[in-house]
């Protein structure tokens, strides 16, 4: 009986039979795996009440991200595929294309666990960046996710032996219809792939948006399956120089009026009819100009600093801060170091797409502090401990006014190599050396120094720290060597030359770990910011600002004025800029006091109220004219990438 049902249905399908096996098994192996992750995060679905949409909504996505995947093989079932030469060759091609999209389907889903552990997320557009630099990536995850990288490819390959032993047991002894009704076959199931791939009679298929459903990003995340979440951000990053259209439409000419109402400078200063942002800056210092050195901490978020609140693993930064000119309300642009550089260089606003050091039309002629102090006599440089062309930075930084990149290969006998470069000690004993060579040389300087201890897999030296807990690699006991690192450069500098000459500036690229059940987490966007240097008046300073209010600031205080279009504030005025703009994936918050605009894709913008107390954000009605700045922004980013707005009259022609 069983032999019979299973005859009735192998010839009802057809030629098409293999390919209902293998979208049944996929679905089932996605069900599980959507299971499986789910209950591993029971607490935070069980918190938005997320079961059944969550499980619907799943089936949902796989089921169109199968029909597309199927397509392929569906069209040569229903055309080509028979018993003669043409057809065991169709045949074929349909068996080794079932196979390499189900191993990329679980392949996905087997990386998945260690991906959501370290970014609160499906695999997405990070997944794919990282593949670009497989010597960290791969020591990364050899020294800090040694589990998923030995089982991930074992259990690939055992299902790819698997999935190539099903697909030659279901092409055999195939049933196929007569030539004269192939087209017809394949026009109806044509038609109902199309249908299955859209999900949705709507203007627009089915797409993350249409399926987020709850106020936790990795949730909604976990609706999707990992193989759609890539290749939906691989589709998105081609058309990045218009990303932020995913928020709702603005004319250039709206976007800027509205930015310069909220800025609240004068039409004067605005001295460029071509390049809508660029103003005449005249700076608050007026001696004989500084040197500048921008200290880059990897991953140091406010929960690590104890005079912020944080954990008690900052005894250097908290003295230091004492000395100082501290931020206690400032905040990150993302989540990425990348993104981080592109705000404290270049003062640029964030983005859905990738961050503009990575993106090809901001290679060169992009405006960068590096290039308009290169233009005054300033020695330009981009001090680092591991590989200067990961994540692009060599290339924007090389094209975009930094005269020198120091990277691992100019360390000589270091004192300790970890997985992302040499330890934050011999970073700063190069910068100091630099630094001073510099000033022997009577050349004033500007220099980014990005260091890279404070990263997982959390490696630095032993001895150097009082261990926060057990082991000894683990995030916060990296957060105190970094701390640790940096008291010991302060040490170095003050009994310097240079030291009476040079402003600094200490600042996080982003919080390590930036999680959450809320749309943006916005806790994990609060990072320190501290200004030091001879002349720097100790003070805390408890108004809302962003990471790119620094570059303005700082240009100020060194006492360089000139032209440029960045739009953050220069802090050493009365102004309070009271706002902060954060990206978080997909979603941007746009922060005012304590009322926060969130926009995501598709979605009219929402209104909420933070509570910095409990890090709570409670739905509210915000003002239409904060909703309005906060879609000017959001576009601004786009707008100046993709019409080269973002440079100096000089660089027109570039």
């Amino acid at each position: 009986m069983k032999e019979v049902c299973v005859t009735s249905f192998k010839k009802s399908c057809g030629p098409l039979y293999p390919i209902v096996i293998f979208f049944l098994f996929n679905l089932i192996l996605l069900s599980l795996s959507r299971i499986g992750l789910s209950l591993w995060q029971a607490d935070r679905v069980n918190a938005v009440d997320g079961w059944f949409p969550l499980l619907l909504q799943g089936v949902r996505i796989d089921v169109s991200s199968l029909c597309w995947l199927f397509a392929p093989a569906i069209i040569l079932a229903c055309l080509f595929a028979g018993k003669n030469g043409a057809g065991r060759v169709a045949t074929l091609l349909i068996r080794l294309w079932l196979t390499f999209s189900s191993v990329f389907i679980i392949f996905m889903e087997f990386a998945t666990p260690a991906f959501i552990e370290t970014y609160d997320f499906r695999p997405n557009r990070l997944f794919v960046e990282y593949l670009v630099n497989p010597k960290e990536v791969f020591t990364m995850l050899a020294n800090g996710h040694l589990a998923a990288l030995i089982l991930t490819p074992i259990l690939t390959a055992l299902f790819a032996f698997l999935f190539w032993k099903l697909s030659a047991k279901v092409t055999q002894d195939l049933y196929f219809p007569k030539w004269r009704w192939r087209p017809l076959l394949f026009i109806v199931v044509a038609a109902i792939t199309f249908i299955g791939a859209r999900s949705s009679f709507q203007h627009r298929g089915i797409n993350p948006a249409m399926v987020a459903f709850s106020s936790d990003p990795l949730v909604n995340s976990l609706v999707l399956n990992s193989g759609y979440s890539v290749i939906f951000a691989l589709q998105q990053m081609k058309d990045e120089d218009k990303s932020s259209e995913i928020y709702g439409k603005m004319d250039l000419s709206e976007v800027v009026d509205v930015l310069k109402q909220a800025r609240g400078r004068p039409e004067s200063d605005y001295i460029s009819a071509t390049l809508p942002t660029l103003t005449q800056n005249q700076p608050t210092y007026q001696g004989k100009p500084k040197n500048l050195v921008i200290i880059l901490e990897e991953s140091l978020g406010a929960q690590f600093i104890g005079t912020l609140g944080g954990l008690p693993l900052s005894p250097n930064f908290d003295q230091l801060a004492q000395q100082g000119w501290l931020f206690d309300n400032l905040y990150a642009t993302g989540t990425r170091s990348v993104r981080g550089i592109e705000a404290v260089t270049a003062g640029f606003t964030p983005t859905p797409a990738r961050a503009v050091v990575k993106l090809s039309g901001s290679q060169n002629g992009f405006f960068t502090i590096a290039e308009l102090l290169g233009k005054q006599g300033y020695h330009t440089s981009f001090i680092y401990g591991g590989e200067k062309h990961f994540d692009n930075m060599a290339s924007f930084f090389y094209g975009n006014g930094f005269q020198q990149i120091i990277d691992e290969k100019d360390y000589q006998d270091p004192k300790f190599v970890a997985t992302w470069g040499m330890s934050d000690e011999d970073l700063f004993d190069k910068a100091d050396e630099t630094f001073k060579r510099l000033h022997q040389q009577g050349q004033p300087f500007f220099s980014l120094v990005f260091t890279s201890s404070n990263h997982d897999p959390f490696e630095f030296p032993e001895g150097k720290i009082e261990l926060y807990e057990q082991p000894q690699a683990t995030r916060n006991n990296s957060a105190k060597y970094a701390d640790y690192a940096l008291g010991y450069f302060f040490k170095l500098a003050k009994q310097a030359d240079y030291w009476q000459d040079t402003v600094f500036l200490v600042i996080a690229d982003h919080d390590s770990r930036v999680y959450g059940s809320s749309l943006v987490p916005i806790k994990h966007f609060h990072i320190p910011a501290l200004i030091l240097g001879e002349g720097i008046e100790p003070k805390r300073d408890s108004r809302l600002v962003s990471q790119i209010d620094m570059p303005t600031t700082l240009l100020s205080l060194i006492g360089v004025g000139g032209n440029y279009p960045m739009l953050g504030y220069d802090l050493t005025q009365a102004a309070d800029p009271n706002r902060a703009l954060m990206q978080f994936d997909k979603t941007m918050a746009y922060m005012r006091g304590d009322q926060v605009a969130i926009l995501q894709q598709d979605q009219p913008v929402k209104g909420f109220r933070y509570d910095s107390a409990s890090s709570e954000l409670t739905p509210t009605d915000i003002p239409d004219e904060m909703k309005k700045q906060a879609l000017a922004y959001a576009l601004w980013g786009s707008y100046a990438y993709k019409r080269k707005l973002y440079r100096t009259e000089e660089n027109l022609t570039k």
